[in-house]
Protein backbone atom coordinates (compact mmCIF):
# COMPACT_ATOMS: atom_id res chain seq x y z
CA UNK A 1 0.00 0.00 0.00
CA UNK A 2 1.31 3.95 -0.32
CA UNK A 3 2.30 4.99 3.09
CA UNK A 4 0.37 8.53 2.29
CA UNK A 5 -2.17 10.08 0.29
CA UNK A 6 -1.57 11.34 -2.74
CA UNK A 7 -4.19 12.25 -5.07
CA UNK A 8 -6.95 13.99 -2.79
CA UNK A 9 -8.97 15.95 -4.42
CA UNK A 10 -11.85 17.68 -2.70
CA UNK A 11 -15.44 16.52 -4.38
CA UNK A 12 -19.11 15.40 -3.02
CA UNK A 13 -19.52 11.35 -3.78
CA UNK A 14 -22.56 10.37 -5.37
CA UNK A 15 -22.90 8.25 -2.18
CA UNK A 16 -23.11 11.30 -0.03
CA UNK A 17 -25.31 13.86 -1.83
CA UNK A 18 -29.11 14.69 -0.95
CA UNK A 19 -31.36 16.98 -1.79
CA UNK A 20 -31.08 19.29 -4.26
CA UNK A 21 -27.64 18.18 -5.12
CA UNK A 22 -29.04 14.45 -5.49
CA UNK A 23 -31.74 15.77 -8.19
CA UNK A 24 -28.76 17.56 -10.05
CA UNK A 25 -26.81 14.39 -9.62
CA UNK A 26 -29.23 12.23 -10.98
CA UNK A 27 -30.48 14.77 -14.12
CA UNK A 28 -26.72 14.77 -15.15
CA UNK A 29 -26.64 10.60 -15.31
CA UNK A 30 -29.92 10.30 -17.28
CA UNK A 31 -29.05 13.69 -19.95
CA UNK A 32 -25.67 12.64 -20.32
CA UNK A 33 -26.13 9.26 -20.42
CA UNK A 34 -23.48 7.60 -17.89
CA UNK A 35 -24.30 5.60 -14.61
CA UNK A 36 -22.02 8.21 -13.14
CA UNK A 37 -21.11 11.91 -12.38
CA UNK A 38 -18.15 12.77 -12.91
CA UNK A 39 -15.04 14.48 -10.94
CA UNK A 40 -15.77 18.24 -12.33
CA UNK A 41 -19.19 18.32 -11.14
CA UNK A 42 -18.68 16.27 -8.04
CA UNK A 43 -15.78 19.11 -7.38
CA UNK A 44 -17.93 21.94 -7.87
CA UNK A 45 -20.69 20.83 -6.02
CA UNK A 46 -18.15 20.98 -2.84
CA UNK A 47 -18.51 24.96 -3.17
CA UNK A 48 -21.92 26.21 -1.66
CA UNK A 49 -24.12 26.77 -4.34
CA UNK A 50 -22.22 27.03 -7.39
CA UNK A 51 -23.21 23.73 -8.98
CA UNK A 52 -26.95 24.59 -8.64
CA UNK A 53 -26.23 27.71 -10.53
CA UNK A 54 -24.21 26.55 -13.07
CA UNK A 55 -26.91 23.31 -13.41
CA UNK A 56 -29.79 25.49 -13.47
CA UNK A 57 -27.65 27.77 -15.79
CA UNK A 58 -27.38 24.97 -18.49
CA UNK A 59 -30.17 22.29 -17.66
CA UNK A 60 -32.23 23.94 -20.52
CA UNK A 61 -29.71 22.58 -23.08
CA UNK A 62 -29.30 19.44 -21.38
CA UNK A 63 -33.00 18.60 -21.07
CA UNK A 64 -33.64 19.26 -24.98
CA UNK A 65 -30.32 17.47 -25.94
CA UNK A 66 -28.37 20.59 -27.59
CA UNK A 67 -24.91 20.15 -25.17
CA UNK A 68 -24.58 16.69 -25.75
CA UNK A 69 -25.40 16.73 -29.17
CA UNK A 70 -23.05 19.78 -30.07
CA UNK A 71 -20.22 18.38 -27.94
CA UNK A 72 -20.25 14.69 -29.32
CA UNK A 73 -20.89 16.59 -33.31
CA UNK A 74 -17.55 18.30 -32.60
CA UNK A 75 -15.36 15.61 -31.84
CA UNK A 76 -12.61 15.46 -34.26
CA UNK A 77 -9.72 12.21 -34.05
CA UNK A 78 -8.45 13.19 -37.44
CA UNK A 79 -4.97 13.46 -36.54
CA UNK A 80 -4.45 11.21 -33.82
CA UNK A 81 -2.87 8.07 -34.78
CA UNK A 82 -4.62 4.42 -33.72
CA UNK A 83 -2.63 2.24 -31.18
CA UNK A 84 -1.92 -1.16 -32.19
CA UNK A 85 -4.57 -3.61 -32.37
CA UNK A 86 -4.92 -6.54 -29.89
CA UNK A 87 -5.98 -10.26 -30.24
CA UNK A 88 -7.92 -11.41 -27.91
CA UNK A 89 -4.88 -14.01 -26.95
CA UNK A 90 -2.48 -11.36 -26.44
CA UNK A 91 -5.51 -9.68 -24.12
CA UNK A 92 -5.66 -13.41 -22.32
CA UNK A 93 -2.11 -13.12 -21.99
CA UNK A 94 -2.61 -9.90 -19.94
CA UNK A 95 -5.61 -11.29 -17.73
CA UNK A 96 -8.37 -9.85 -19.58
CA UNK A 97 -10.80 -12.55 -20.91
CA UNK A 98 -13.86 -12.07 -22.85
CA UNK A 99 -16.22 -10.57 -19.82
CA UNK A 100 -12.83 -8.34 -19.37
CA UNK A 101 -13.07 -7.03 -22.69
CA UNK A 102 -16.63 -6.17 -22.71
CA UNK A 103 -15.68 -4.49 -19.18
CA UNK A 104 -13.07 -2.11 -21.10
CA UNK A 105 -14.63 -0.78 -24.18
CA UNK A 106 -17.59 -0.23 -21.95
CA UNK A 107 -15.37 2.20 -19.37
CA UNK A 108 -13.89 3.75 -22.82
CA UNK A 109 -17.63 4.28 -23.95
CA UNK A 110 -18.32 5.65 -20.77
CA UNK A 111 -15.26 8.53 -20.92
CA UNK A 112 -15.33 8.82 -24.57
CA UNK A 113 -19.10 9.88 -24.10
CA UNK A 114 -19.01 11.94 -21.30
CA UNK A 115 -15.83 13.62 -21.59
CA UNK A 116 -16.74 15.58 -25.13
CA UNK A 117 -19.96 17.09 -22.92
CA UNK A 118 -18.03 17.72 -19.49
CA UNK A 119 -15.86 20.15 -21.61
CA UNK A 120 -18.38 21.95 -23.45
CA UNK A 121 -20.29 22.19 -20.10
CA UNK A 122 -17.16 23.61 -18.57
CA UNK A 123 -16.82 26.09 -21.55
CA UNK A 124 -20.26 27.28 -21.10
CA UNK A 125 -19.87 27.57 -17.13
CA UNK A 126 -16.23 29.40 -17.33
CA UNK A 127 -17.97 31.99 -20.01
CA UNK A 128 -20.98 32.72 -17.39
CA UNK A 129 -17.93 33.07 -14.23
CA UNK A 130 -16.47 35.86 -16.92
CA UNK A 131 -19.77 37.95 -17.20
CA UNK A 132 -21.63 36.16 -19.99
CA UNK A 133 -24.79 36.96 -19.98
CA UNK A 134 -27.53 34.44 -21.25
CA UNK A 135 -29.22 35.58 -24.16
CA UNK A 136 -32.07 33.27 -25.06
CA UNK A 137 -36.22 33.96 -24.36
CA UNK A 138 -37.69 33.04 -21.68
CA UNK A 139 -39.36 30.38 -23.11
CA UNK A 140 -39.95 27.17 -22.59
CA UNK A 141 -38.05 24.72 -24.62
CA UNK A 142 -39.00 21.35 -26.05
CA UNK A 143 -37.76 18.38 -24.28
CA UNK A 144 -35.54 15.43 -25.79
CA UNK A 145 -34.83 11.74 -25.33
CA UNK A 146 -31.86 11.18 -23.36
CA UNK A 147 -29.49 8.70 -24.69
CA UNK A 148 -29.75 5.21 -23.11
CA UNK A 149 -27.80 4.54 -20.18
CA UNK A 150 -24.80 2.79 -20.88
CA UNK A 151 -23.88 -0.11 -17.95
CA UNK A 152 -21.89 0.43 -14.83
CA UNK A 153 -18.04 0.78 -14.61
CA UNK A 154 -16.34 -1.25 -11.98
CA UNK A 155 -15.24 0.73 -8.91
CA UNK A 156 -12.23 3.21 -9.67
CA UNK A 157 -9.31 2.08 -7.88
CA UNK A 158 -8.20 4.33 -4.65
CA UNK A 159 -4.54 5.69 -6.01
CA UNK A 160 -3.38 6.09 -2.01
CA UNK A 161 -4.84 2.00 -0.90
CA UNK A 162 -3.53 0.27 -3.54
CA UNK A 163 -0.39 -2.32 -4.86
CA UNK A 164 2.26 0.11 -4.66
CA UNK A 165 3.37 -1.36 -8.24
CA UNK A 166 -0.23 -0.69 -9.37
CA UNK A 167 -0.12 3.08 -7.95
CA UNK A 168 3.43 3.61 -9.63
CA UNK A 169 2.26 2.98 -12.72
CA UNK A 170 -1.51 5.27 -12.27
CA UNK A 171 1.24 7.87 -11.23
CA UNK A 172 2.67 7.98 -14.50
CA UNK A 173 -0.41 9.12 -16.08
CA UNK A 174 -1.10 11.82 -13.41
CA UNK A 175 -2.02 15.54 -14.02
CA UNK A 176 -2.27 17.96 -11.39
CA UNK A 177 -5.07 20.30 -10.06
CA UNK A 178 -4.47 22.82 -7.74
CA UNK A 179 -0.50 21.66 -7.31
CA UNK A 180 -1.70 17.88 -6.13
CA UNK A 181 -1.33 14.66 -8.48
CA UNK A 182 -4.55 13.76 -10.03
CA UNK A 183 -5.25 10.33 -11.99
CA UNK A 184 -8.21 10.68 -14.04
CA UNK A 185 -10.66 7.73 -13.95
CA UNK A 186 -10.34 6.55 -16.68
CA UNK A 187 -6.99 4.57 -16.04
CA UNK A 188 -8.22 4.16 -11.83
CA UNK A 189 -10.93 1.91 -13.53
CA UNK A 190 -8.61 -0.38 -15.98
CA UNK A 191 -6.04 -0.39 -12.99
CA UNK A 192 -8.95 -3.86 -12.64
CA UNK A 193 -6.54 -5.24 -14.88
CA UNK A 194 -2.57 -4.73 -13.93
CA UNK A 195 -0.97 -6.43 -17.12
CA UNK A 196 -3.28 -4.23 -19.56
CA UNK A 197 -2.72 -0.79 -17.20
CA UNK A 198 0.85 -1.66 -17.71
CA UNK A 199 0.21 -2.20 -21.44
CA UNK A 200 -1.53 1.30 -21.79
CA UNK A 201 0.16 3.05 -19.57
CA UNK A 202 3.37 2.21 -22.08
CA UNK A 203 1.41 3.54 -25.00
CA UNK A 204 -0.22 6.64 -22.82
CA UNK A 205 3.09 8.04 -21.28
CA UNK A 206 4.54 9.14 -24.17
CA UNK A 207 1.86 10.90 -25.93
CA UNK A 208 1.09 13.13 -22.63
CA UNK A 209 4.48 14.46 -22.96
CA UNK A 210 5.01 15.08 -26.63
CA UNK A 211 4.05 18.63 -27.93
CA UNK A 212 2.74 17.44 -30.81
CA UNK A 213 -0.15 14.95 -29.58
CA UNK A 214 -0.73 17.62 -26.38
CA UNK A 215 -1.74 20.23 -29.60
CA UNK A 216 -3.69 17.65 -30.87
CA UNK A 217 -6.02 17.14 -27.99
CA UNK A 218 -5.62 20.43 -27.28
CA UNK A 219 -7.62 20.87 -30.90
CA UNK A 220 -10.41 18.34 -30.16
CA UNK A 221 -10.74 20.61 -26.67
CA UNK A 222 -11.08 24.31 -28.33
CA UNK A 223 -13.36 22.73 -31.21
CA UNK A 224 -15.73 21.18 -28.52
CA UNK A 225 -15.40 24.45 -26.45
CA UNK A 226 -16.01 27.16 -29.44
CA UNK A 227 -20.00 25.98 -29.28
CA UNK A 228 -20.17 27.51 -25.69
CA UNK A 229 -20.61 31.27 -26.86
CA UNK A 230 -24.05 30.00 -29.19
CA UNK A 231 -25.14 27.67 -26.11
CA UNK A 232 -25.43 30.80 -23.89
CA UNK A 233 -26.43 33.02 -26.72
CA UNK A 234 -29.64 30.42 -26.62
CA UNK A 235 -30.10 29.96 -23.15
CA UNK A 236 -32.93 32.06 -21.29
CA UNK A 237 -32.57 33.89 -17.69
CA UNK A 238 -31.15 31.68 -14.53
CA UNK A 239 -33.90 30.76 -12.62
CA UNK A 240 -34.65 33.19 -9.73
CA UNK A 241 -33.20 31.78 -6.43
CA UNK A 242 -29.59 30.91 -7.54
CA UNK A 243 -26.95 32.99 -7.03
CA UNK A 244 -23.25 33.12 -9.38
CA UNK A 245 -20.37 31.75 -7.96
CA UNK A 246 -18.46 34.64 -5.38
CA UNK A 247 -15.27 35.86 -6.46
CA UNK A 248 -13.37 33.42 -4.71
CA UNK A 249 -15.45 30.22 -6.18
CA UNK A 250 -15.35 31.80 -9.54
CA UNK A 251 -11.10 31.27 -9.30
CA UNK A 252 -11.43 28.00 -8.11
CA UNK A 253 -14.22 26.14 -10.57
CA UNK A 254 -12.13 27.84 -13.43
CA UNK A 255 -8.64 26.64 -11.86
CA UNK A 256 -10.37 23.22 -12.08
CA UNK A 257 -11.65 23.74 -15.48
CA UNK A 258 -8.51 24.44 -16.94
CA UNK A 259 -7.28 21.15 -15.68
CA UNK A 260 -9.89 19.26 -17.12
CA UNK A 261 -9.71 20.89 -20.31
CA UNK A 262 -6.31 19.12 -20.34
CA UNK A 263 -7.55 15.50 -19.02
CA UNK A 264 -11.02 15.44 -20.67
CA UNK A 265 -9.61 15.41 -24.12
CA UNK A 266 -7.05 12.78 -22.51
CA UNK A 267 -10.43 10.60 -21.82
CA UNK A 268 -11.77 11.53 -25.57
CA UNK A 269 -8.38 10.52 -27.31
CA UNK A 270 -7.45 7.67 -24.97
CA UNK A 271 -10.95 6.03 -24.07
CA UNK A 272 -11.08 6.39 -28.25
CA UNK A 273 -7.85 4.75 -28.95
CA UNK A 274 -7.60 2.14 -25.91
CA UNK A 275 -11.45 1.03 -27.55
CA UNK A 276 -10.58 0.78 -30.94
CA UNK A 277 -7.76 -1.69 -30.47
CA UNK A 278 -9.42 -4.47 -28.92
CA UNK A 279 -11.12 -6.97 -30.81
CA UNK A 280 -14.24 -6.64 -32.87
CA UNK A 281 -17.11 -7.88 -30.48
CA UNK A 282 -17.23 -10.57 -32.91
CA UNK A 283 -13.82 -11.99 -31.78
CA UNK A 284 -13.64 -11.43 -27.95
CA UNK A 285 -14.27 -14.87 -27.53
CA UNK A 286 -15.40 -16.91 -24.65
Amino acid sequence: MNASPQTTMAELPESEVTGELARIYEEIRVYCGVPYVSSLQRHVATMPGCLEYAWAACRPAFLDGTIPATAWRRVNMVSVSPFPPLTSAALQLMGVDANGIRAIRNICDNFTRVSPINLLFAGCVERLIDGAVLGGPDVARPSGTPPDMLPPMPAMIDVDDTDKDIASVLMQLRTEIGGKPFVPGLYRCLAHWPAYLAHAATLIEPMLNDDTARQARASIAEAIIAAADDIIASLPPVPAGYTPPTAEQGRAIVGAIKTYRVTSPEMVVFGSLLRDALPAKDEEGE
